[in-house]
């Protein structure tokens, strides 16, 4: 392996481990806003957020596990796995793109 492939993989990992401290967080988090709290800081929905966001729906909304309890250590166990779930599907998307672009 490559050792700046080595090293940005470490930091990668270093970042999915320390995910969690997003639940220590106080207050909301930026940007992760459905069309109320939209609504509710602008005074209005954009009419083409209204239409899409019943489109998609989060496959783990607010990053929690079905049937789980409220630990700590469970919803710390949840972050990562989010986390996990996230690099898996965007790296193989990156890595398939990017084959699919340099054969051509």
């Amino acid at each position: 392996m490559d050792k700046t492939v080595k090293k940005l993989a470490i930091g990668l990992m270093l970042l999915v481990i320390l995910t969690p401290l997003g639940l220590l967080a106080v207050g909301e988090t930026f940007g992760e806003w459905g069309p109320e709290e939209v609504e509710e800081k602008l005074g209005f929905v954009p009419p083409g957020l209204e239409s899409l966001s019943s489109l998609w729906s989060a496959p783990m909304p607010d990053y929690a596990l079905p049937g789980g309890d409220e630990s700590m250590t469970f919803a710390a166990a949840a972050y990562i796995l989010s986390a996990v779930i996230g690099v898996v599907v965007s790296g193989g998307l990156l890595y398939f793109i990017g084959k699919k672009v340099a054969k051509d």
